[in-house]
Order: C-alpha cells, then sequence, then structure tokens
C-alpha cells in the first residue's frame, strides 16, 4: 500500500492525513555473501527494492529545517525526493534529484553519506540516519525504466571547453549543456569518466553505470574527444584562438601517485596503486581470460595505506586471486581515513590489517621479483596537522614479511599538464589557486576539483563543477 504522504489527498475531495514517519529500524542493505563476493567482480551490494525504499523513506522525520540538504555537497533537495518515494511517485522522485545531481547512480555508491547527508541527519543523533544514499542510488538505476531527459534551454551560441572527465568535468559539463552551452569535453583517455572507471572497482562502481551517465550528457548535447592529452595537443590559447571557445574549465584532478621513497620500490611486483586499479579497471584484468590483461596475480599481497583507494587495492588484490592480502597502515584503524562502510567490507572479506607499521625496505628474490618486505614498528604521538595523532618510529623494533605483491596507496599529488593545459601558473605544490567560483587568475579559465583541493570525494568534486558551471554561466552570458 502507498505510504501516507504530505501535501496531497490519497482520493479526490478528501483531506491530506498527516504524515508520521515510521519508527522502525534502518532498512539493512542486500549485501551479497562475503566468502563468495570476495572471489570476483560482483556487486557488494544488490541495492534496495522498492518496498525497501517506501520503508526507509518512511522513517524521515520531514524535518522543517532539513540539516540533510546541509550536508550535501551540491545541494539536492532531499526531503523532496523523499517524500515523493513515499507517494511512490518514482518518475517525481528521479526528477528531483536530477535537478542537481545528473550522477545519482554514481553518488548513491561512493559518496561518504555518513560524514555529509546522512552525517547531518536528525535521526542518527540517537540511532541510524536515514539511507539516503541507498535511496538515491535506487532512484539513479531506475533511469531506464522511469528517466526522461532533463530540460535543455536553447542554444545561446556560447562554447565552452572542458578538459577532464571525471567527476568535476561532468558535472559542470551536464550543467552548462542544460543551460544552452555548446560543450567538449576533453578527455586523454579512451573513454569517459576519468576516476570513476580508472580507480573504482567493478564491485563498488560497475562501468556500465559510470557509460550510462556518459551517455546521458551525450543526449543533453556534450560533445566527447577522448584520446586528447591537454597540453600536448592543445593549450588554452588555441582552443580560445583558433577553435572559438569562450571559456575552459579545468578539471584534470590529482593522479601524480605518491612514492615511498625506500630501497626496492622500483622492483618488479612494486605497483602503485594508481597502475594497479588501472590497469584492473580501465584494462579489465578482472575479466580475465577475456582480457589478457598484463599485470600480476599474486598470492601474497601487502597494501600500504588506510584510505579508500588502499581498501580499493587490497580487494581488488583478493579478487584476482590472492590467498592472503594484509593491509599495512602506520597509525591504527581509528585514524584510517576510509569509509566506516568500506573498512566493515575489507574485514568480512578477510582482508587482514597490520597496524602501526611502517615500510623501510622491500627485497628481491632469486628471480629478481619482490619477495619480503621490511617494517618498521611505530607509536602514536601528537597530533599532526590533519588532527591525527603523528606515528613515531619504534627504535630497534622492526619486522620483515614475505609478499609477491606489493601496493603503495598512500595518496596522489596534482596532476603535472594543470599548467601547459591552462595557461594558469601553477602554485608551489602543482595544483591551480581560484576564487570561491573556481574562476582563475586567467578571466577566462575555471578549474575545480582536485587539482584546486587536492584529492577529496567524488561529491565535492562535482559541487566544484557546478559552481563552476553556474560562474560561467554568469559571465558568459553578461558579455
Amino acid at each position: 500500500m502507498p505510504a501516507e504522504v504530505t501535501g496531497a489527498a490519497a482520493n479526490a475531495g478528501t483531506e491530506p492525513k498527516k504524515y508520521r514517519p515510521s519508527r522502525g529500524p534502518r532498512v539493512a542493505p542486500n549485501e551479497e555473501p562475503a566468502a563468495e563476493r570476495a572471489r570476483d567482480f560482483r556487486p557488494v551490494d544488490t541495492g534496495f527494492t522498492k518496498a525497501d525504499a517506501i520503508a526507509e523513506a518512511n522513517r524521515c522525520l520531514d524535518c522543517k529545517k532539513p540539516l540533510c540538504m546541509e550536508g550535501c555537497p551540491v545541494g539536492v533537495h532531499i526531503p523532496q525526493f523523499i517524500e515523493k518515494i513515499r507517494e511512490e511517485d518514482w518518475a517525481g522522485a528521479l526528477e528531483t534529484i536530477k535537478q542537481d545531481n545528473l550522477l545519482p547512480s554514481v553518488c548513491g555508491r561512493v559518496c561518504p553519506q555518513e560524514d555529509q547527508c546522512e552525517g547531518k541527519c536528525i535521526l542518527g543523533r540517537k540511532g541510524e540516519p536515514v539511507a539516503i544514499g541507498q535511496l538515491e542510488r535506487m532512484l539513479g538505476d531506475m533511469a531506464d525504466e522511469v528517466g526522461k531527459a532533463p530540460e535543455v534551454k536553447p542554444k545561446n551560441g556560447k562554447k565552452v571547453a572542458i578538459v577532464g572527465s571525471g567527476p568535476s568535468g561532468i558535472a559542470c559539463a551536464g550543467e552548462l549543456a542544460r543551460e544552452g552551452f555548446d560543450v567538449t569535453v576533453f578527455e586523454a583517455f579512451f573513454t569517459g569518466g576519468g576516476v570513476l572507471t580508472y580507480g573504482i572497482p567493478e564491485f563498488r562502481l560497475p562501468k556500465t553505470i559510470v557509460k550510462r551517465e556518459i551517455d546521458s550528457l551525450e543526449q543533453l548535447g556534450v560533445h566527447f574527444e577522448y584520446n586528447s592529452v591537454a597540453g600536448r595537443l592543445f593549450t588554452a590559447e588555441e582552443l580560445f584562438d583558433e577553435d572559438g571557445f569562450d571559456a575552459l574549465y579545468l578539471a584534470v584532478g590529482a593522479g601524480l601517485p605518491r612514492f615511498l621513497n625506500v630501497p626496492g620500490e622500483n622492483l618488479p611486483g612494486v605497483y602503485c596503486a594508481n597502475e594497479f586499479l588501472t590497469r584492473t579497471n580501465l584494462m579489465k584484468a578482472y575479466d580475465f581470460p577475456e582480457y589478457d590483461t598484463p599485470i600480476k596475480h599474486g598470492k601474497q599481497v601487502v597494501v600500504f595505506g588506510g584510505g579508500n583507494v588502499a581498501m580499493d587495492a587490497a580487494r581488488t588484490a583478493l579478487r584476482l586471486g590472492a590467498d592472503k592480502v594484509t593491509l599495512a597502515y602506520r597509525r591504527t584503524e581509528a585514524e584510517m581515513p576510509a569509509r566506516k562502510a568500506e573498512i566493515h567490507h575489507a574485514k568480512e572479506e578477510g582482508i587482514e590489517f597490520l597496524e602501526l607499521v611502517a615500510p623501510i625496505e622491500f627485497t628481491a628474490g632469486e628471480d629478481g621479483f619482490v619477495n619480503a618486505i621490511h617494517l618498521q614498528k611505530m607509536e602514536l604521538g601528537e597530533p599532526d596537522d590533519s588532527g591525527r595523532r603523528r606515528p613515531v618510529p619504534i627504535e630497534g623494533e622492526t619486522i620483515e614479511i614475505p609478499c609477491d605483491i606489493a601496493i603503495t596507496a598512500i595518496g596522489t599529488n596534482a596532476n603535472p599538464f594543470a599548467g601547459p593545459a591552462s595557461g594558469v601558473e601553477p602554485n608551489k605544490w602543482g595544483y591551480i589557486d581560484t576564487d570561491d567560483n573556481g574562476r582563475t587568475s586567467n578571466p577566462r579559465v575555471w578549474a575545480g576539483g582536485d587539482i584546486v583541493t587536492g584529492a577529496a570525494t567524488v561529491i565535492l568534486a562535482m559541487g566544484a563543477g557546478k559552481k563552476a558551471a553556474a560562474s560561467i554561466k554568469e559571465t558568459l552570458l553578461a558579455e
């Protein structure tokens, strides 16, 4: 039966019923058994059913001041789409989300809702917040069933170039295309999505979902130019002077890996997470032997790091056939920046956590490949700039563990193509400085996402793209 609704009568000529939230528990996710999913790349969570969604929507308190919206970097009208779910108006609910977020299937899967919209939910103060991410994901996945293309305004004669088809670039592209701009996205890879495609594993974000979202942008009129390396094939000035673009949005990300700089790091079998995940995701090593991608399938794998990328690398290595995967971190689990859900899933699947250690040397076996790692034991000292307690070496205490694959996932730096692509001088760290709306020192160039903030989340990058699109629109239409 449909849930009681606010603002509309159940039948003509009757008064609307007053909405009363359910007192039931949060609807549990529909997760595949850990032992089974850990050996292939099936999605961890199959998502809510319609019945699940209605039950969860009925938990919403329908707050007069919805704090959940304050936690959303792109400003999705969360109470409104939840009300549409209660009414079983699936098309209306999806349309409500897409007014502010063109990628609900993506965001519902990979956004850290616990720190954003759900983190602000009033229900979470004394219990479990509404599962906003699950609701958003479910609606996004219904696009083929109930979705329709957003309204596009007539062409306004202005051309905008966007460099990078990751979250920030495509968010900016979608917003501008809806406003009647002629938008071209230049992407260095042979396919779109950026980190959504090459960085996030299939079991967290199926590539069919990313392709569908890219296809939906093309339906809005966005043109994609692949295999186009900005700063090598063209510069910002060439885009303006020769190709007639009126503005440029730089969304090249921060994909340059950081390294440990310890002896043996260049040994065969030692990967950075960027390479390991790109080979697996973009080059489809997960679909062997259909795709014979060159990647070593280790049996004893050690991953260094404590963020989401480290979790992705560890869980990917397990699915590629490892007998044992150890995640080594120089702090403790309490300080790990990864999402709690990712840590939970990794543990469920059998990833072993080794805390308070830091690598000091990789050694090779007779075949020249890495076969062991020497680790320095650590303890936690005073907090550093991040607010987390700083790891301090314990003098004289080291251990050695065997491995045939080692993966470093300790962060990334600015993409070195940022300067040549934009005509804007990067700051001393290689990032691009902008104002609050993404505008750079060059009045025709905007930038956003990780190339401005450093490595952050998908939704924050999308928020930057939306802000920049609004600024570009205001600037160009005022000319």
